[in-house]
């Protein structure tokens, strides 16, 4: 049985104007660094066996703090990146309204299958992510396994996890809050289980 931690990064400096972060490289806040240092400090007595991360500098700049305090290394993949929304990158919604307004109304109608322009669609995300995880669990079938990666992206892992319609991601999670902990047993031939979702890193709780 592997137990994987998602956890999305640390806060950015996007993050107040709630600009859409896919694969630009986005520096984390002051607030983002406390954020990572509080999963660093759950990692700690974590027992954790791997530490993996999106390549995207948010990601890594999150792990870090963990990687030093349980001395474990870090292994970064790139299929654990954000979707890619596209021209929609670095945007707002009043200014994607503004620029594409057509095709922000059918990403908004189906957000797991329709693309922002010349983005990636949902799907296509989880199809590149899913075998990161499968990987993940393949290398440690009976570790404790922290893994940084980005909202967007876990929302939709959880809702093809589970069962659930992608289209219906931001209906069913709404938010993942910075640095807190998803957690989800695997075990061979078995549906995965939820053990944990959304849940802040400054709680003593074993998870798992």
């Amino acid at each position: 049985m592997t137990t994987l931690f998602l956890t999305r990064h640390a806060e950015t400096v996007w993050h107040a104007e709630n600009r859409y972060a896919g694969l630009s490289d986005v520096a984390i806040t002051v607030n983002g660094h406390t954020q990572a240092r509080e999963l660093a400090g759950w990692s700690a007595t974590a027992e954790l066996d791997a530490i993996y991360s999106s390549t995207l500098s948010r990601s890594v700049l999150t792990a870090t703090p963990a990687v030093n305090v349980t001395g474990l290394p870090l292994t970064q993949d790139e299929r654990l990146v954000e979707v890619d929304f596209g021209r929609g990158d670095g945007l707002t919604r009043a200014e994607m309204r503004e620029r594409f307004p057509a095709e922000l109304d059918a990403f908004l109608a189906a957000p797991g299958t329709t693309p922002l322009p010349e983005g990636e669609s949902g799907s296509d995300a989880v199809a590149r992510a899913l075998p990161a995880l499968d990987d993940v669990c393949a290398q440690h079938p009976n570790g404790r396994v922290l893994v940084v990666m980005h909202s967007t992206l876990m929302r939709l892992l959880l809702c093809h996890l589970l069962g659930l319609d992608l289209n219906r991601y931001r209906v069913l999670f709404p938010g993942v809050t910075n640095a807190a902990l998803t957690a989800f047993r695997f075990t061979p031939h078995t549906d995965p289980q939820l053990i944990a979702f959304n849940v802040p890193t400054d709680t003593r709780t074993r998870l798992g």
